[in-house]
């Protein structure tokens, strides 16, 4: 990775307290929309995209931290997805609750409480200004937010005629 393709990560003491809460806002939104859409997974990672969506115009910090909670959701989501659907059909059409059901939501259970404890440990670190990158999630959110886009680096204005 060339360190010159990438934009200056911006540092705590140059971060207002704005754009901190908005950052750590990004990992709590998953608290709120749990609450209200329990029996719905697909409500957290709507409001994810809703809320990213509405703050990476804010800075490139409210932007990563956006961005990192969004993806690091979409496998829980995923997974809680299939484990309600599942248990809807074992519930409803008389599919048997099998070993495997059990396993899976064992599964389910591990990954949400993973998820749980980086999104605080997230939060904490954004409200603080600082950057934490989860494994995966971290780099393609660094590179997506701090990446030089290519018509920046080569963009000549005002050229004499020819």
């Amino acid at each position: 990775m060339n360190v010159d393709n990438y934009q200056s990560i911006p540092q705590p003491d140059e971060i207002d307290i704005r754009e901190k809460e908005d950052a750590m806002g990004a990992y709590l939104m998953m608290f709120a929309a749990l609450g209200a859409g329990l029996p719905l997974p697909i409500l957290n990672l709507i409001a994810a995209i809703i809320y990213y969506y509405i703050n990476k115009g804010k800075s490139l910090f409210v932007r990563f931290h956006a961005l990192q909670s969004l993806l690091s959701q979409l496998p829980t989501s995923l997974l809680n997805a299939v484990a309600v659907f599942w248990g809807l059909r074992i519930i409803f059409l008389d599919y048997p609750f099998t070993d495997v059901f059990k396993g899976y939501l064992w599964l389910v259970g591990i990954a949400n409480l993973l998820y749980v404890v980086f999104s605080l440990i997230g939060a904490v670190k954004a409200r603080k200004g600082e950057m934490y990158y989860f494994i995966l999630f971290g780099r393609l959110s660094y590179q997506s937010v701090f990446k030089k886009k290519s018509f920046e680096q080569n963009r000549i204005v005002n050229q004499p005629p020819k």
